[in-house]
């Protein structure tokens, strides 16, 4: 009898970072699976009571916090206290290879690292439940999500939209701009010529300023001198004899 695979999603301990538990979760829940979501700072004894409550049959922790090689065989022992011991435990995280080998070792299913391709970790899941519950057991992958159209145009119309001829036709206004510039550009050269004749005119006022007193003192210079009439010298007093 086929049926959904049930898997639990679970981000135990502190860690607070839970963006590629939900990738993974998205891409299970995509390939046909039901997925359930524990949330963040989950406990083992809670991940371990919600997996019981949901009858899955995986069990995927989440561990980014390094603390890997105690939560993951602490679950597992829980697990098998519970009756649940032959559910796949499995999981990823920031894990060095001789860790997961080790926790290999002990029961605990494969380990993903980070930049794993979720579709690795769909088939690893399919083919442990085929094994357990048989080939026949396992449902079908479903199509792909559908992706929306592409915006551009069909192959072979080389003709733009109305839009895009819209956008791309060239402005009425600009070559009457540019008209108008060139017709103003004489009037400032002018000007600029102006200016600087007016600068170099200007030293000339000055000095013409400067040399007027010089004029006017040849002109006082030519001018004859008047003398003024000599004052006559009053006649001496002839003294009388007695």
């Amino acid at each position: 009898m086929q049926r959904k695979i049930r898997v639990l999603v679970g981000k135990p301990g502190l860690d607070g970072h839970d963006r590629g538990a939900k990738v993974v979760a998205a891409a299970l829940r995509d390939a046909g699976m039901e997925v359930i979501y524990t949330g963040l700072h989950q406990t083992p004894v809670q991940i371990v009571e919600a997996a019981v409550q949901e009858d899955v049959d995986v069990v995927a922790l989440s561990v980014l916090s390094g603390a890997h090689m105690t939560l993951f065989p602490g679950i597992l022992a829980l697990m098998r206290e519970h009756g649940i011991g032959d559910r796949l435990l499995t999981g990823g995280g920031i894990i060095p290879n001789d860790d997961m080998h080790a926790l290999l070792a002990q029961g605990i299913g494969r380990l993903f690292g980070p930049g794993t391709n979720t579709q690795d970790i769909v088939h690893y899941i399919r083919e442990w439940y085929a094994g357990v519950h048989g080939a026949d057991a396992l449902p079908p992958l479903p199509p792909p999500p559908a992706r929306p159209a592409p915006m551009a145009p069909a192959a072979g119309s080389l003709q733009p939209t109305r839009a895009e001829a819209r956008h791309h036709a060239p402005k009425a206004s600009a070559p009457v701009k540019k008209a108008a510039a060139k017709k103003a550009a004489p009037k400032k050269a002018a000007k600029k010529v102006a200016k600087k004749a007016a600068k170099k005119a200007a030293p000339k006022k000055a000095a013409s300023k400067k040399a007027a007193p010089k004029k006017a003192a040849k002109k006082a210079a030519k001018k004859p001198v008047k003398k003024s009439p000599a004052k006559k010298k009053p006649a001496p007093k002839k003294k009388s004899r007695r």
